[in-house]
Formats: structure tokens, C-alpha cells, sequence
């Protein structure tokens, strides 16, 4: 396995997951009365020979525990009846969650190479938990069934080298900034001996400025361009979001700041202009926390 698995995996992973879920609910009888695993087990061994190349399935308790033999493409593995699940990510998700899951990319106990499970948990009539089936699947074939059409590949592409121009430019327009910001420490012979107020925070707001844009331009590489950090809570344009926001509370906390001290030297009677800066700055904090919230309260949907 390679890093551009992992990646290829995480922007297929939707698709993956409506996959197996469709699967799922085909075969697997849910919120019925008398369910049992003698029903249950028929219609999941159908789901294996459907799938050429599955790994195995299996049937856990509502408590986690393997009430079923490991059924794999070369028999079955009596001994794992019996062990308990309830610490691994395909039954916890699937219960925590309320639905169908896949997990991560992990090696498999049967074939030792790169796998996913993905498990559905079943109800009964009362909506009460009684089983969750799991199914493994080896990774590449995972991606190939999530693979990506070549409408969505070339939309991809160019989306992704759309970005790639815009962080440029924000980074040259950031260090345009940052070099100004510089030149005026010497423009206006910023020392000890000769220190201006005004000119230092002229110097400082440009500089400000500048952090702001470059981390912008950072976290657009990152998470449109290098793909990192897209299976977070917040990701993708949700977390670009954030990052820029942040940079501009950050900025404008430190231009209120400088003007407190400013007017409070120069004139008091304008630090009424620095309070509304600070009143600002608190409805953007109020205003993020509750869309980092619904954003958060979104992806988990």
C-alpha cells in the first residue's frame, strides 16, 4: 500500500460505503420480528459469492461478541466464534452510528494484507439492536469499486490546479506584504533610539496581514491541492473555512490590541473605535464556534 491508496480511498469512500450499504439492505432482513441468525446468515454468505474476491463475513451480538464462524473464500474459521468484537471500529461505528460503516484501511488477520470491513447493524421490530454483519474486502478492490469516473477525475484535476494558481498567487501577494512590512522597519529607521508608534504598527498590520494570507494559501495546499486531513471531523472547504477565519480573528485581536495601546498614549478619546474592533472580534468567535458546530454535527449525518 501506498500513500496515494490512502488517498484514492478517502476520496472514494462515499461512493464505497453506498456500495456496501446497497448491498446490505438488499439482502439482509432489518426491523423484523424473530430475527435470527439462521435468517441472517443465508442472506450474507449470498453477499460473499456475489463479491469475487471477499475476504470473509462474519456476525456479531448486539453485546460484540462472533456468534458465527469466519466464512472466507477457502472455508471457514471455527475458532473465531466466540471472541469479542465490541473493541473494533466496525462494530463501535456501526452502532455508534446507527447505520451501515466502513473502516479505515487496516491489515487483515486472514490474508495479512491491506483490508476494510464494512458492517450494518440489524434491528429488531422494537428498534432494538440484535446483530451487526461484517463483511472484509482487501483494499484495491474497494478502490476499484470506488473509483472515480473520468468526468469526476477530470473535474478533479482542474479544480485541484484551479487551486494550486490561487495559493500562488495569495503566497506572492503574502510576501509582497511581508518584505513591505520589512521595508518600513528601515523606510522609517525603526530602533531603540528612534521608535515611532505609528510606524511600528503600520509595519506590524502589514506583517499581520501577510500571516493571515500565507496560512490561507497553506491550508488551500493542504486540503485541495496535497489532500491532507479530509477525514477529520471538519474537512475540506469546511476546514479552509475555519483556517481563514481563524487568521482573521487572530489578525484583528492583534490590530485591536495595538490600537488600545495606540489611542491610550495618543488620544483615549478614540479607544471607543478599538472596542468596536474587540465586539468584532467576539461575534466572529461566537459566529465560527457555532459553525464549527453544525459543520461537525453535518459530516457525522
Amino acid at each position: 500500500m501506498v500513500a496515494s491508496d490512502i488517498q484514492q480511498f478517502s476520496e472514494g469512500r462515499t461512493k464505497a460505503r453506498a456500495y456496501f450499504c446497497f448491498l446490505f439492505s438488499k439482502n439482509i432482513p432489518n426491523r423484523l420480528p424473530s430475527l435470527s441468525q439462521e435468517m441472517i446468515m443465508p442472506r450474507l454468505l449470498k453477499i460473499k459469492a456475489d463479491l469475487e474476491n471477499c475476504e470473509g463475513v462474519y456476525l456479531l451480538d448486539h453485546r460484540g461478541v462472533q456468534v458465527s464462524p469466519t466464512f472466507t473464500a477457502h472455508g471457514q474459521i471455527d475458532d473465531d466464534a466466540g471472541k469479542i468484537r465490541a473493541d473494533r471500529a466496525y462494530y463501535y461505528r456501526a452502532v455508534r452510528e446507527g447505520r451501515c460503516t466502513i473502516t479505515d484501511p487496516y491489515p487483515s488477520l486472514i490474508t495479512h494484507d491491506m483490508t476494510v470491513t464494512a458492517s450494518a447493524p440489524i434491528y429488531d421490530e422494537n428498534n432494538k439492536l440484535v446483530y451487526v454483519a461484517c463483511l472484509d474486502m482487501p483494499l484495491r478492490d474497494v478502490l476499484v469499486i470506488s473509483h472515480l469516473n473520468t468526468l469526476d477525475t477530470f473535474f478533479g484535476k482542474l479544480f485541484k490546479y484551479t487551486y494550486a494558481l490561487f495559493a500562488v498567487a495569495l503566497i506572492a501577494v503574502a510576501a509582497l506584504l511581508f518584505f513591505k512590512g520589512l521595508q518600513s522597519f528601515f523606510i522609517y529607521e525603526i530602533s531603540l533610539t528612534h521608535f515611532a508608534i505609528k510606524d511600528v504598527f503600520e509595519a506590524t498590520i502589514l506583517l499581520t496581514l501577510s500571516l493571515a494570507i500565507f496560512d490561507l494559501a497553506k491550508t488551500l495546499i493542504e486540503e485541495e491541492i496535497m489532500g491532507r486531513g479530509k477525514e477529520q471531523n471538519i474537512s475540506g472547504p469546511h476546514k479552509t473555512m475555519v483556517k481563514f477565519l481563524g487568521s482573521i480573528i487572530i489578525a484583528l485581536s492583534i490590530e485591536a490590541l495595538m490600537l488600545v495601546f495606540k489611542f491610550a498614549i495618543t488620544d483615549p478619546q478614540q479607544l471607543l473605535y478599538a472596542l468596536f474592533i474587540i465586539i468584532g472580534v467576539a461575534i466572529l468567535m461566537v459566529s465560527l464556534a457555532i459553525y464549527i458546530k453544525f459543520t461537525k454535527i453535518k459530516i457525522e449525518e
